[in-house]
């Protein structure tokens, strides 16, 4: 069996996926993107794809190998993203070829059922008791929300004051049993995070991700250090030796993205990495469902495995949804804020290729915005 032919699609809202099929008609789907720079991981997934057409694509570790190492200009998060998607493609074929889900080649289950989140936005507060109700009602237990929009450098009285109101009113409506996690998305300064971690440890967050931005990784011990609610980072992480630095200096949780961190191969291989550090592994996943399909396949083979993050209701997804782009909703039915195992092969879906192809002659361009202070200097988005 050899790669015949690989294919990329731009699809709404801001998704890009692949497609893989070999001589004898098996097909692999994979989701390489960068939110933001889809078209640019497009073109490097041609790049790579030079090297895979024509290759065993059940030779998936070596392709990994030289896909991530076979330049002498390694890593980055496009690259790293464009193999992202290429492995989880070739983990689809494999498990189709052998007949077996995704997870039952990792080693097999650890679990029966994966706790996923729901996103309620945060960046502005007025609908935010109102949005966790509808989460709860549709049966989720875990929430996520921002901590804030555009953040003064030093974070102001009120700024503060305003995150921990905002927090409190999300505790107020779950009460002591359901989970809130709170994203700071590196738009607070290490000094500024360190009081606003102190003054929300009282609402039991079930984690603050990002507390600041991942270049600022050497001020994540000190901060360690200082918070009282655990830590999470890593979506802009995007290996084992990016990870390191971050599990050396204490973070709770990992959060490497299925899309961006090179794929199944080397996110089982964090995951390994951060249960040495006594740290659980969350991956990050705002995007498509073949991300959420990877991502769930090694969460249910995962020891150290906490909680799935899901892009069903986020406000990206405007012009498609999680469910768009496949035949059979069942893999994402979530009851009781779970998603079920199943044991159909590969990742476990099917792609709805008429759908997505009909979606790739729109395209897309989607961009993050940019955010500014009011003196007109840049902020983080």
């Amino acid at each position: 069996m050899k790669i015949a032919r690989i294919e990329t699609f731009l699809v709404p809202p801001r998704w890009l996926f692949c497609r893989i099929e070999t001589d004898d008609g098996v097909v692999g789907w994979g989701e390489p993107v960068v939110e933001g720079r889809a078209e640019v991981v497009r073109s490097a997934v041609e790049v790579l794809s030079e090297y895979l057409v024509g290759q065993d694509p059940l030779r998936i570790q070596d392709h990994w190998q030289v896909l991530t190492k076979g330049g002498f200009y390694r890593g980055g998060p496009i690259l790293s993203s464009a193999v992202a998607g290429l492995d989880q493609a070739l983990w689809d074929i494999a498990g189709k070829t052998y007949g077996a889900p995704v997870h039952a080649l990792l080693g097999g289950p650890v679990r029966d059922r994966v706790r996923v989140y729901a996103w309620v936005g945060g960046d502005e507060p007025a609908r935010i008791g109102e949005q966790i109700t509808e989460q709860i009602e549709a049966g989720f237990t875990a929430v996520k929300m921002n901590a804030a929009g555009p953040t003064s450098p030093v974070a102001t009285a009120a700024e503060t004051a305003a995150v921990v109101a905002r927090v409190a009113a999300a505790r107020e409506v779950l009460g002591p049993d359901r989970d809130v996690a709170v994203d700071f998305h590196g738009r607070f300064g290490a000094a500024s995070a360190r009081r606003v971690l102190t003054e929300l440890a009282p609402l039991h967050p079930l984690f603050v991700e990002e507390p600041v931005l991942p270049e600022q990784g050497h001020l994540l011990a000190g901060l360690v250090a200082a918070s009282p609610v655990p830590l999470a980072t890593g979506e802009r992480l995007f290996s084992r030796a990016e990870f390191l630095p971050a599990l050396n200096a204490g973070i709770a949780v990992a959060q490497p993205d299925l899309s961006h961190a090179g794929g199944i191969s080397e996110v089982t291989r964090i995951a390994s990495l951060a249960e040495c550090h006594g740290a659980l592994l969350a991956p990050h996943c705002p995007l498509g469902p073949i991300a959420l399909a990877a991502s769930l396949q090694v969460a249910f083979a995962t020891p150290n495995f906490l909680i799935q993050e899901q892009s069903r209701g986020i406000h990206y997804n405007k012009d498609a949804d999680l469910l768009s782009y496949v035949v059979d909703p069942e893999p994402f039915r979530f009851t009781a804020g779970h998603a079920h195992r199943g044991e159909a092969p590969g990742l476990g879906i099917t792609v709805d290729e008429d759908a997505v192809r009909a979606a790739d002659r729109a395209g897309h361009a989607w961009r993050n915005p940019v955010w500014r202070h009011a003196d007109g200097s840049f902020t983080e988005w």
